[in-house]
Formats: structure tokens, sequence, C-alpha cells
């Protein structure tokens, strides 16, 4: 590994300059410096004061690949349907391999839902709907929501989406542990 070329992508992704970076980790300014064009290898007690400042690890700092964090814009193009039928989920960063959560474009055609039987699974889960109604029942009890409302509860409680109106409803949601 590169120790220099990692510390300026860590640098920059906290968006701080080499002189605030060395201020903050009581270090010269050349020091940081000379470890990002590698001329210098730190040793392992300045690295650590180095991180200190960020705040990071060493295990974080070494482990971290900066590089695939490169890609946080995705176009409607790239979103990939992992839906079934009439319900399309676009999800974001399908590639990305460390996701923590799932963040969704869905549209539902009119007269579509999720199914008869309810959906359970770990985790949290919501959304905004954008266009269209959508039918939410959560736990036994069921609302219809419009433009601009939104949802949120525990996705171990038994739930269930459907459009119940006459256009395509469109909702932007996220759940967390990922489950697609």
């Amino acid at each position: 590994m590169e120790v220099g070329k990692q510390l300026r992508a860590v640098r920059t992704a906290f968006g701080l300059s080499q002189r605030e970076l060395a201020k903050r980790a009581g270090v010269t300014n050349g020091m940081v410096s000379l470890i990002e064009q590698d001329r210098v290898s730190p040793s392992v007690g300045s690295l650590q004061k180095i991180l200190a400042a960020l705040p990071m690890t060493m295990a974080e700092f070494f482990t971290r690949d900066m590089e695939s964090a490169g890609n946080v814009i995705f176009r409607a193009e790239e979103l990939p349907d992992v839906g079934a039928g009439e319900i399309q989920y676009r999800l974001v960063a399908a590639s990305r391999r460390d996701r923590q959560m799932s963040i969704l474009w869905e549209t539902y055609a009119p007269d579509t839902d999720t199914g008869e039987d309810l959906l359970t699974h770990s985790g949290e889960e919501g959304g905004v709907v954008v266009e269209g109604e959508l039918e939410v029942t959560v736990a036994g009890k069921t609302w219809i929501l419009g433009p601009g409302d939104a949802y949120y509860f525990d996705s171990l409680l038994p739930h269930r989406f459907r459009n119940t109106g006459k256009k395509p409803a469109r909702i932007v949601s996220a759940n967390t542990p990922p489950s697609i």
C-alpha cells in the first residue's frame, strides 16, 4: 500500500487541507506533505497521531478502499431493476459490496401490490411517496399516502404496500440492513 496516496485520499475525503490536518494532529505541514508524496515513511506513532486528528484508526486506514468509495453518483439508467412483475425496484449503488442500506426508486403500476402475504424481515425501512397513491399496511393498520407523505417502521412488523390509484405510484425508500 502506498501510505502517502492513501493519506491524501483520506485527507481530501474529510475535506481538510494539509495545513489543517497538520494543525489538528500537532505535526508540521511539511511532515504531512512529505508523507503524501511518499518521500518519507511515517513512524507508527506519527501516523497514529495524524489519523487520530481525522478521527480514524490504523485498521480503518489500512483496510479502507478510498478509490472504490469514489463512485457517489448513479445515473437513472445505471439503477438495475430488482423488482418483479409490474413493480419496479431500481436499486441505488447495487455494485457496492459494502452497502449498509438499500435505497430504492420504486414504481407500482395501478392495482399492484407486494402480495397477499405480509412481509417481515429484520431492520427498519422508510420512504416518501413522490407521485400517485400508496396504501401502506403495517401491523394491521392501513393508511393511504399521497405525494409528500412518508412512512418509517420496524421491518419485523408485518407489512404490505399496494397501489390503489389509477396511475403509477412512485416512492423513494430505504431500508437497513440491505435486504436487496
